[in-house]
């Protein structure tokens, strides 16, 4: 039952963020052979001037251990990748 939050900057009209939707659910379903029905998405709209304050520093930073992708910017883009 794969559930995926994605928290992106505001301002992204409805068409793109059903885009996404319909491209995430269907990259799980293929990757995960799991049915659409599993899969549940939420789009988290975030001002840009608190993306550092409210995503980077308690998901990203937070987690830098756990990332399976890093960013190319902020803090960890200076470190090794991974």
């Amino acid at each position: 039952m794969p559930h995926i939050i994605v928290k992106l900057r505001a301002g992204r009209d409805e068409a793109t963020r059903r885009a996404l939707t319909d491209r995430l659910t269907a990259a799980v379903t293929e990757t995960l052979g799991v049915g659409p029905d599993s899969v549940s998405v939420l789009l988290q709209d975030v001002e840009g001037e608190n993306w550092m304050s409210e995503v980077y520093g308690p998901d990203i930073e937070a987690n830098a251990d756990r990332l399976i992708k890093r960013p190319g910017y902020g803090p960890l883009a200076d470190r090794d990748a991974l």
